[in-house]
């Protein structure tokens, strides 16, 4: 049976030209504001958290929580993307987080702050899980902008496109990293949520205003809609040769994120004062523009599965240096590494996938891989929170830990956590190099060099007049 096609009265059909850039360009500018004000409030909450109550595995919670929720619902909001219009889910998402960070405000003003503080107490997981579920809604809009630049931006430009998605996220990062931490060591968390919520909905009432020309509700002919489980995303995942091994590859990836995850904020706030670790991490995030700026430039090259892969490698390289001694301008010139190489990994899945499977299937896609690869990470955190806390970190500070690491770790109060660093950063290397070796690797090469592009590209006259007309109405 021959795979069903798209209807021709679609936003498929809305060829990507010059107004529709200028959509995008736009897009991204709110997106920008809204990861802000998300962030924000996410960095303040974990400063707040390990500050308050001084463990590592109460952050580690905290992170596995976020990584576990995303994992839960990102085949829920990959549908919701291909069932509603682009727009709609960013109105949606906006509209949630802002009423999350509303309850948020309510529970820090009808409990004192001692009770909200007392980890092994309800009250300070309600209070965190309240706005871990809207930083969670937030990856609904960024599933949703993925295919936006799908929709909107010609094939030939999309990993540019992308490279400018991370340059942007690096931005947020940036101004968020820095006033969170400057929030929660001068303001407190009250005057946080606060900032949070007039940001959030700032936000909110902007994305109104930003256009984006999308006729209908992109759906595959003669297919019944898209349930919410994972019967409609597999065969979307399988019929790309290597399409699957590339999500898998990810999840590995992300196991080894979930140990960064867990312990790079304890490990510089042992290094740094809370107010100084935000500035650092302010000025490092530098690195996520630079990384983008790099893509937006020169493109991922013909072979951007290669890009990723070696991507990795530099990743896990840095992994097991820029912890191996207690020195707080190697901790800093890693993390400045590390946010350049981070965005150059984005792009290049986000374009591999943008140009492999057809636009009326790419949200449920990146759903399914945002579910599967986060799910990894959550496990390495919720692992390695404890077994920090309770081993490597007192292991490290015996003398048999010293005999047995002190060569390579040195000395200083947080050799356990490097020591995590450096065993999963080695890890990844040994993957990544199995990757490289292996027959989905040249399987998924091969099928992004042979796929045409979802979408048509600019050029076609009438079909970018068109997208103009949309453009121009889409504000209604």
């Amino acid at each position: 049976m021959s795979e069903p096609t798209s209807t021709r009265d679609d936003a498929t059909q809305v060829t990507p030209g010059p107004a529709t850039v200028r959509a995008f360009y736009q897009v991204l500018v709110n997106t920008a504001v809204a990861n802000v004000t998300s962030s924000y409030l996410w960095w303040g909450l974990t400063f707040w958290a390990y500050l308050e109550t001084r463990s590592v595995l109460a952050t580690a919670i905290i992170g596995g929580s976020y990584m576990l929720l995303v994992a839960v619902f990102g085949v829920v909001f990959g549908v919701l993307v291909d069932r509603m219009k682009k727009k709609a889910v960013m109105v949606l998402s906006s509209g949630v987080t802002l009423t999350t960070y509303l309850l948020a405000g309510a529970l820090y003003l009808a409990f004192p702050e001692s009770v909200l503080v007392d980890w092994g107490g309800p009250w300070f997981w309600v209070f965190a899980g309240v706005i871990l579920i809207g930083g969670v809604v937030e990856n609904l809009r960024n599933i949703a902008l993925s295919t936006t630049v799908t929709l909107l931006v010609p094939s030939d430009r999309r990993d540019k496109a992308n490279g400018l998605v991370g340059a942007v996220h690096g931005i947020a990062f940036m101004v968020t990293s820095v006033f969170s931490g400057l929030s929660i060591g001068l303001l407190g968390m009250g005057w946080t949520v606060a900032i949070a919520i007039v940001a959030t909905a700032i936000a909110l009432v902007h994305l109104f205003f930003v256009p984006i020309p999308e006729r209908g509700i992109a759906h595959v002919e003669g297919a019944a809609p898209a349930g919410f489980g994972f019967r409609g995303v597999i065969p979307a995942v399988i019929a790309v040769p290597g399409l699957l091994a590339l999500i898998l590859f990810s999840t590995f990836n992300n196991l080894v994120g979930g140990v960064f995850m867990a312990l790079m904020d304890p490990y510089g706030l042992t290094l740094f004062s809370v107010e100084v670790w935000g500035i650092v991490l302010g000025i490092t995030s530098i690195g996520f523009i630079i990384g983008g700026g790099l893509v937006a430039k020169f493109g991922l090259g013909r072979n951007p599965v290669r890009t990723m892969l070696l991507v990795n490698i530099g990743i896990a390289l840095l992994g097991m240096t820029f912890a191996i001694r207690e020195w707080w301008w190697l901790y800093a010139l890693g993390i400045l590494i590390f946010m350049c190489l981070m965005p150059i990994a984005e792009a290049a899945e986000q374009t591999i996938v943008q140009r492999v499977v057809p636009f009326e299937k790419q949200g449920r896609v990146f759903g399914f891989a945002a579910s599967v690869e986060s799910a990894a990470a959550p496990i390495s955190a919720f692992l390695v929170g404890p077994l920090a806390q309770f081993w490597l970190i007192p292991f490290m500070d015996s003398q048999a830990g010293q005999d047995a690491f002190g060569w390579l770790l040195g000395e200083g109060e947080a050799r356990g956590m490097a020591l995590a660093f450096v065993g999963a950063s080695l890890l990844l290397l040994v993957l990544v190099l199995l990757a490289f070796v292996s027959k989905p690797y040249r399987e998924l090469s091969a099928a992004y060099a042979d796929a045409p592009p979802s979408l048509a590209t600019a050029g076609d006259t009438d079909a970018v007049g068109e997208a103009g007309d949309a453009l121009r109405t889409s504000v209604r």
